[in-house]
């Protein structure tokens, strides 16, 4: 295999393996655990959050209501000029500019403080009012960060602003915030990540379960379905469904033992009767009617004998045990000889049987039980087809594998009754009166499951045509 054909391959098997990963009921279930999982860490995280920052919005404002209860107990011993000079003492004893000040006039003019203007945010009905500072630098350029502060109303018009700056306050929130983000992603990614390993390994064992099961439906009844070693619950479930497969398997090989044992046991007091009627018939010179019955008789036990070796060999077909001596199978060939065979016999009903091979094709299977499953069809097509008529025989290709035809222009098989002609016995004749043993295309249908091919039904308009297609050619 080149290359490209290899990687394509392997593209293709991996992409299956991933749908089923994807659509396997385990995987929606580690969904729904990864989203509860995320649910449970944001509400944690969140709640973590609201506490820390909460507790340092308190300690923010029990520092500035420190700050104005001193500031107001000078106030109201000092008067003003006590006021500025605690204030100018807090400015020069905080060269950082964590705290701030700013005293203005009615007018808004600045008479006191480390800030230069009065900021523009309106205060709330408490007083408190939040706005951003700019840190000066040496070309006056800096960075903004938030400062948090209680303005007052003092005789004479005069307002002061008594605050902090929380740019700690702020980097810590957006740290947290951000821990919280992160949080919630990598427990997210974590979750995700453990489901689907959990969901892949619980696809691995279904999928170990499956092929198994695919190869007993295909007829290897002595397949088993591999343990993992572990002794988990897939260790204990595939041990149950194996012995469930072994008394499976012991009681269709008793059934199919009964069902020999019949037949050979009924087959062999027949073919005595049989050989008797002939003795029988040989031996009577007269009269005409007891030798016409004799035959008759003789008839019957063939048509007898027919059926159990038409059942023998559908459930010898329906084991499998045949596939092994499959060989290369030349199609064209093999359906020359079925013409051959059969042209004599279509002309005595005046039909015309033809072939037609688009291009030769060889396939691996049973020729005798192919040659027979279509020698059934094409006596089918001959018996009800009508005088006259045409039987067309063609080898093709549907879908790039092999498919053969049969066709006639006879009166058909109603869409309804398609799927039960392929029953043991059946007989679309309701009074039975038609000769056969309604085997023939469970024998076609046993010929096709055991070469994994199918056999098709459809209206030739008039007539019938019966195809039977393979999955692949050698």
């Amino acid at each position: 295999m080149s290359p490209a054909r290899l990687a394509l391959a392997t593209w293709s098997r991996a992409r299956r393996r991933v749908g089923r990963i994807l659509h396997s009921s385990i995987f929606r279930l580690a969904l729904l655990h990864v989203l509860l999982v995320c649910a449970s860490a944001a509400i944690l995280l969140g709640f973590i959050y609201w506490s820390t920052a909460g507790y340092m919005d308190r300690q923010t404002d029990a520092t500035i209501a420190a700050e104005v209860r001193g500031l107001a107990e000078q106030y109201r011993r000092r008067g003003l000029a006590g006021l500025r000079t605690l204030i100018e003492e807090r400015i020069r004893r905080d060269p950082s500019g964590a705290n701030v000040y700013l005293l203005v006039d009615a007018r808004r003019q600045w008479i006191l403080g480390n800030l230069d203007r009065w900021p523009v945010d309106t205060p709330d009905e408490s007083g408190w009012v939040r706005f951003r500072l700019r840190e000066r630098g040496p070309d006056d350029a800096g960075e903004d960060h938030a400062a948090r502060a209680r303005v007052f109303r003092l005789r004479g018009g005069l307002r002061l602003l008594v605050g902090r700056d929380i740019r700690e306050l702020e980097a810590t929130r957006t740290l947290i915030e951000r821990a919280l983000y992160w949080g919630v992603a990598m427990t997210a990614a974590l979750a995700l990540l453990g489901g689907w390993l959990m969901s892949a390994g619980v696809v691995r064992r279904l999928e170990a379960i499956n092929h198994t099961s695919r190869e007993i439906m295909a007829g290897d009844l002595a397949r088993r379905i591999p343990l993992g070693g572990s002794d988990d619950d897939f260790d204990q479930l595939a041990r149950n469904l194996n012995l469930m497969l072994e008394r499976i398997e012991g009681l269709m090989a008793g059934v199919r033992q009964v069902s020999d044992n019949i037949a050979h046991d009924l087959r062999t007091p027949l073919t005595r009767l049989r050989t008797r009627l002939e003795l029988l018939a040989a031996a009577l010179d007269e009269p005409e009617t007891a030798r016409a019955l004799a035959e008759t008789a003789i008839a019957d036990a063939d048509e007898l004998l027919a059926t159990f070796n038409a059942l023998l060999r559908i459930a010898r077909i329906e084991s499998g045990g045949r596939r092994a001596a499959f060989a290369p199978v030349a199609l064209a060939a093999l359906l020359e000889d079925l013409c051959e065979l059969y042209e004599p016999v279509a002309a005595e009903r005046g039909q015309r049987l033809t072939l037609e091979i688009a291009a030769p094709v060889t396939l691996a299977g049973d020729r005798d039980l192919l040659f027979q499953a279509l020698a059934n069809l094409v006596d089918n097509a001959i018996k009800y087809g009508p005088s006259a008529g045409a039987i067309v025989i063609t080898l093709d290709r549907r879908d790039g594998a092999p498919c053969i035809s049969v066709a006639d222009d006879g009166p058909g098989i109603p869409e309804a009754l398609r799927e039960a002609v392929f029953s043991r016995f059946f007989r679309a004749d309701d009074s039975r009166s038609t000769p056969g043993s309604g085997l023939g295309l469970s024998l076609v249908q046993a010929v096709a499951e055991l070469h994994r091919a199918r056999v098709v039904l459809e209206d030739n308009r008039p007539g019938l045509c019966a195809r039977l297609c393979f999955a692949a050619a050698v």
